[in-house]
């Protein structure tokens, strides 16, 4: 393993974009594995894209090796930037990382532990294993993920403790070949369902930190999406009819800009 592409899907993350890019930066990967950050701006309302752009230009002394920036021109969600994002990534292995500083860029190694060791294909962040440290916030909101990790275990014949996580590491080849459709929070129950019909998956799970916010503070799931889970997990995991793209709907990634 050679490079993680590390793909960040913003909208409206003026505050804190910067902040996770410098956390990025921080981090040494084992191994010597280079970064390279994908920035999809979802056609943010606010500053998002004049503060990506002088972190960009102004920061010095940076570790990550590569930046693309890619801005939708109308607003299409989070799993729509997630696409983009996988689409052009050009690292060995890809992860999803929020903007809102919700998940901790210090536990990337240990998200790599089982890839470098064992040579899994894709690595889950769990909230709800081990002993690292979790904001304590709402009772229903944590009831509703366990539900909804259930359902999906239910048909997907896996055994996750957290399948709604943030923090996913895909093998870079087998996603982008995956045919993803959901364009909002969607992605996390699709994926989920789409990566265990593929046999021989090598799959492994890793417990990870978990800072939330509150929607006062910005959190932007709402109990519509969970209803919206439920959807996904049965029609994928009932009625999944294509798995795999075709290979010439599969785009080559842009160069990468040191």
């Amino acid at each position: 393993m050679q490079r993680l592409s590390i793909i960040i899907p913003a909208y409206n993350e003026e505050k804190t974009i910067s902040l996770i890019l410098d956390r990025i930066n921080e981090v040494k990967l084992i191994r010597n594995i280079e970064k390279e950050v994908i920035i999809v701006n979802d056609c943010s309302k606010d500053n998002t894209e004049a503060a990506i752009q002088r972190y960009m230009s102004d920061t010095p002394n940076l570790t990550i090796n590569y930046f693309k920036y890619i801005k939708h021109d109308v607003n299409q969600g989070k799993g729509a930037a997630i696409h983009t994002g996988i689409a052009q990534a050009t690292g060995d292995y890809l992860l999803v990382q929020d903007a809102d500083l919700e998940y901790d860029p210090g536990e990337y190694n240990t998200l790599l532990k089982p890839i470098v060791l064992a040579s899994a294909d894709v690595v889950y962040g769990s909230r709800f294993m081990g002993g690292n440290p979790h904001r304590i916030l709402f009772f229903w909101h944590s009831i509703g993920n366990r539900v909804l990790t259930f359902l999906s275990n239910m048909m997907s014949n896996l055994n996750l403790t957290d399948m709604e996580t943030g923090y996913k590491v895909f093998r870079t080849a087998i996603i982008q070949r995956i045919y993803l459709h959901e364009k909002r929070f969607g992605f996390e129950p699709e994926v989920t369902q789409k990566v265990s019909m593929i046999p021989g998956i090598r799959i492994y799970e890793v417990g990870i930190s978990y800072y939330g916010r509150t929607f006062a503070e910005g959190k932007k799931i709402g109990w519509k999406d969970g209803f919206r889970a439920i959807y996904c997990i049965a029609k994928y995991g009932l009625f999944n009819n294509q798995l795999f793209r075709k290979p010439s709907e599969i785009k080559a990634p842009a160069q990468t800009v040191g």
